[in-house]
Formats: structure tokens, sequence, C-alpha cells
């Protein structure tokens, strides 16, 4: 082997073996970043709604290391409140905050999955979500909309709503124009309501001028902050029509199968303590709350009689079977809640309820 040859053979070699310890020192890997927005149907900055919007934003930075930030922007900062479903399923925005029962009339069976006239409470439906097939239905709605979707707060049983004046019997509900959304409002419609649909941030100038007679929202927390008891003076309560109140997290399908596993895993698990914080939050400050609009702006707290609520029951009944007679999923997703909701009853007679029946011994 001449000179040049000795030459050339040692630079290959060395080439080789420097590509052999390459191969064997740690890689450098540079983690890709995402930069994210999320619109909301709730009205910039809204307590505990837009509040758990934000705070989930940060939840899933701090867990993803800073590799996925989310900027939030309320509902008509970006997009109109309800038209960020569309949004987010054409893929202009990446995540929404919502209720599913907005989108009901793009799919009729998405209104399951917020609350269920004379349903199951926030315990027994997150128990059909997580252990009972209620999410995996869920999915299947969302599907032909490119998207998926998951429990981020729960209201818990809600107020039946504010009015200006007395329900003594059902026939009070003929002429009354209510805002109430999802099947609450179609069971009211039964009744001879008129339903006026408007955002959170319309609802206070709607009661104010006399657009609306009355109106439903969640509880005695929120619904002071709302300001409410200053444009109606009956608050009446049980809220049959929302015993508990699913808020969503839904994220257009293309954007979340582009993250890596570990970053879909935070965001479903920031979502599972959104889910627990919200709720806790609203059970924490209810009865602060309502015992304050009574003994501090005189409102009068009155209950639905039984005659009232015996008659939404059957109106709801039949709500639900012109709505499963047409719609093939909905028929298949109220039969899944409707037996869950059956089956976790029996189990609630002899736990929280007999446990609740002896407290006042």
């Amino acid at each position: 082997m001449d000179e040049n040859s000795r030459r050339n053979f040692l630079k290959k070699a060395g080439a080789v073996t420097g590509a052999t310890f390459a191969v064997g020192a740690p890689a450098v890997h540079v983690a890709r970043k995402y930069n994210w927005r999320m619109v909301t149907a709730w009205p910039p900055n809204s307590p505990l709604l837009g509040e758990g919007a934000e705070m989930l934003a940060r939840l899933i930075e701090e867990m993803s290391g800073g590799k996925l930030k989310i900027r939030i922007y309320g509902g008509g900062e970006l997009v109109p409140p309800l038209e960020s479903f569309e949004a987010v399923s054409q893929g202009v925005i990446e995540m929404g905050h919502g209720s599913s029962y907005f989108w009901g009339g793009k799919a009729a069976a998405a209104i399951f999955f917020t609350a269920v006239p004379f349903g199951m409470t926030a315990q027994q439906t997150n128990g059909w979500f997580y252990a009972g097939g209620g999410l995996e239905l869920w999915q299947e709605v969302y599907a032909p909309f490119n998207l998926i979707s998951m429990p981020v707060a729960n209201t818990g049983v809600q107020m039946g709503g504010w009015f200006n004046k007395e329900i003594r019997t059902i026939e009070d509900y003929k002429g009354l124009k209510m805002r109430m959304p999802g099947f609450g409002g179609r069971v009211i419609t039964k009744a001879g309501a008129t339903v006026v649909l408007s955002v959170g941030s319309e609802i206070y100038m709607n009661m104010e001028r006399g657009v609306i007679d009355a109106a439903e929202w969640v509880g005695p927390y929120h619904d002071y902050l709302m300001g409410f008891h200053r444009t109606a003076k009956y608050y009446y309560y049980p809220g049959w029509q929302e015993p508990s109140a699913t808020l969503e997290l839904f994220i257009n399908r293309k954007a979340f199968e582009s993250l890596t596993k570990d970053l879909q895993a935070v965001i479903k698990t920031a979502a599972y303590r959104m889910n627990l914080w919200i709720l806790s939050e609203f059970e924490s400050r209810n009865n602060i709350y309502l015992q304050k609009l009574i003994n501090a702006y005189g409102v009068q707290l009155k209950r639905f009689p039984d005659s009232v609520l015996k008659a939404l029951k059957s109106h709801t009944k039949d709500v639900m079977d012109e709505l499963t007679s047409k719609d093939p999923m909905s028929k298949k997703v109220y039969a899944s809640y409707s037996k869950f909701q059956k089956d976790v009853s029996a189990w609630a007679a002899v736990s929280e309820i007999a446990y609740n029946s002896i407290l006042g011994l």
C-alpha cells in the first residue's frame, strides 16, 4: 500500500470510528413545542367556567414542561361563542371549551353528554363516562366532525331558574319566555313556553329588558356573580333540567393525533383534574351564596310544586321518545345512559339516599 492509499484508508477508518463513538454518545433531541389556541363558549373571564379554561391551560403547560402552550379566547374574542364547535371541527382552532348541548343542532345525540332532565347526578354521570361506556359513545358521536371530547368540569345539581312570576301549576309555563338550552328547553316547550336561546353574557340584559321572563344558568354562586338577583325575585329549585351538567374539552382530532403520546396523556390528565376541581368549587360555594341571596338581597326561594315536576317529567318522556325514534345514534346513547342510571340508582337507594335519610335522626 503506497503512502497516498494509506492516508485515505486512515481517513476513512477515522470517519467510521467517529461515527461509531457518536452512536454510543448521548443523543441530543430538541423537543418540538406547540402553541395552540382554545376558544370558549363563555364570556371572557367568566368565573369558574372561563377561569377553569385558563387553569386548564396553565396545568397543561406546567405538566408538559412548556412543550404545549395554549392561549385562551373567551366567547366572541376570536369567534362567536356558538361557532366554536365549527371552528375546532374545521381545524381553524385546535381546542374548544363549552357544553355539548350547544351543538344539538349539528349532532342530536350530543346533548346527552351535558345533562338529561331527571337524569343522573354528577357522581353518577362520571361513573357512566369513565366506567360505563359513556366516553366511548361521546367519541363515536363526535367522530364525523373530526373531534374528540372529554369531561372537563361539572357544575353538580343546578337550580331550576329565575322567574318574575310564581310557578304554581304547569299552566304557568304557557306563554312564558325562558332562556333554557338543551333537553330542558325542549321539555318546557312541550309545556307551552317559548325558549329564547342566548349566551351567558346576554342573559342579564335580556331579563332586564323583558326579552325573557325567566332564565336558568347554573347555581347560587355563579348566578350571584352574574347579578340575576337584580332582575328576578323568585329562585326555583330543584334543577330538574340539569341534575348535573358536564362541560367539555373538545379537540380537533388531527391536531390531537399530531401530539406525542406523553402530551396526549397530559391533556387527558389535566382534564380529569379540572373535572374534579370545578365540581368541588361549586359544592364549596353554592350554599354560602344561596344564603347571601336570601338574607342580604331578599330573594324568594321557591320549590317547584310536585304536580309541576310530575308534568315536566311526563313531558321529558315525550321528548325522549320523539328524539330516539328519529335518530338512531340518540337511541343508542340513551339506551346506555338509561340502563346505567337504572343500575346506579338501585345502588344509591341503599347507599347515599339511605344514608342521607338517617342524618336527621
